[in-house]
């Protein structure tokens, strides 16, 4: 297959195009024209990944946990799989506070430009600090509260609440492992069937992967700058030592986490993971 044929190669040009044109835009002062005629595509690129998020989380959990058929093999390999995630989580933490503090990519945002961006989205900041601080009333156990759903299909009609998701699919995988046989089938392959399908949706989003990112990043770039090109320079200017300091970041903790996880408990070549 040719290389433009490939999906992130054409991801990266739609990326890439995208900043030019915002760019372009912005010179031209077309941000009204993006805004009406571009950035549509990108709200129902991100609306179709929303869309299909909770059903490929369910689907795939229930048959992933269904499929161990030993209660006793998942609670070990549940155990472990806690235990890692929680450490690989506080280190890449550590790292990413670690890297960001030693950069500090918003400080090479110009005031002006910052008290622009503050302004706009203080409604937003505040809408947040009022969720933090509601946070800090509730007791130490109120997230595992949060984590247990009242109401399956309220939990399924918003993204926020992946966690109950979560648990419910382990539920419903946990209680497929401990019936028979013959009952516990019908429901796995009617369970695995509907995740094929969630699987191929998927495939189809992503062919207009390109297109929704284009569309994203031009967006973004213009509704920004609006029509000014100077704070184009600023922003994309800023916006690069952010991109660097997530890059840096992903990349010490991928080289010296997983690598250091791969040669402690694993014999696998760390060639044949990278490949």
């Amino acid at each position: 297959m040719a290389w433009y044929k490939q999906l992130h190669w054409q991801i990266i040009i739609g990326m890439v195009l995208g900043a030019l044109y915002g760019i372009l835009a912005a010179n031209q002062g077309w941000s009204e024209f993006t805004q009406n005629w571009i950035s549509p595509f990108g709200e129902i690129f991100l609306n179709l990944l929303k869309l299909i998020a909770m059903p490929l989380v369910l689907t795939s959990l229930i048959c992933g946990v269904a499929s161990l058929s030993d209660f006793k093999k998942l609670s070990r390999m549940g155990g472990k799989t806690i235990g890692l995630y929680l450490a690989t989580t506080a280190i890449a933490v550590t790292i990413g506070l670690a890297v960001v503090n030693i950069i500090n990519p918003g400080d090479k945002l110009p005031p002006k430009t910052a008290e622009n961006l503050q302004s706009q989205y203080q409604a937003d900041v505040a809408k947040r600090s009022e969720v933090a601080d509601s946070a800090k009333e509730r007791g130490p156990l109120q997230p595992l509260v949060d984590m247990v759903p009242d109401n399956f299909f309220g939990s399924a009609s918003s993204n926020r609440n992946m966690l109950q998701i979560v648990f419910f699919s382990l539920l419903v995988g946990i209680a497929l492992i401990q019936i028979p046989e013959n009952k516990r089938k019908p429901v796995f392959d009617v369970v695995n069937g509907l995740q094929e399908v969630v699987i191929k949706i998927v495939f189809i989003i992503m062919l207009i992967a390109p297109l929704g990112v284009f569309a994203l990043i031009a967006n973004t770039i213009t509704s920004l700058a609006k029509d000014n090109p100077q704070q184009i320079v600023a922003l994309l200017g800023s916006l690069g030592w952010y991109c660097a300091a997530v890059i840096i970041g992903l990349l010490i903790h991928a080289l010296l986490v997983y690598i250091g996880l791969l040669k402690i408990f694993t014999k696998i070549s760390v060639t044949h993971f990278l490949k």
